[in-house]
């Protein structure tokens, strides 16, 4: 079993701005807290979560729909993480649901099933996330069908 890493520096700006670096190859980014705590200067970090969770599965469709040599482009999502407090009141991201659509009517598809039923397991973010909190995705095609 092969295993990498990921790094990533974080440094504080101001109050609860923080700049995330990723390195030399990728550009940095500002995460926030929105008002009262910070002035929304970039993505909270469960708008972070929630966008790294719905990125991947496109991606993971995206791949999995390539295996097959089949292209449904433009790919789209949307996805809503639901907060809420826990038995101590602290706040948490309880669940979170994405809705992928292709760009593409289901019929000119081939294999559309096994795609549909194999590109979850390519998703590294959604899956690990999903081991501790639950994850609902939804695949409409551009007709606006539910596939899945």
């Amino acid at each position: 079993m092969s295993v990498s890493v990921v790094e990533l520096t974080l440094i504080q700006q101001d109050n609860y701005r923080i700049r995330l670096d990723f390195g030399d190859e990728v550009p940095a980014l500002i995460g926030d807290e929105p008002p009262p705590l910070g002035q929304n200067a970039g993505p909270a970090p469960q708008q972070l979560l929630l966008a790294a969770v719905a990125n991947c599965l496109v991606d993971s469709l995206h791949f999995a729909l390539g295996k097959y040599h089949q292209n449904a482009s433009p790919l789209r999502g949307e996805a809503r993480a639901i907060l809420g407090r826990n038995e101590h009141g602290r706040l948490r991201v309880q669940a979170i649901e994405a809705t992928l659509r292709l760009g593409q009517p289901a019929e000119s598809i081939e294999y559309l099933d096994r795609i549909l039923g194999s590109f979850e397991d390519f998703c590294t973010v959604s899956q690990s996330v999903g081991r501790g909190i639950p994850t609902t995705v939804q695949v409409l095609d551009t007709d606006g069908r539910v596939l899945k």
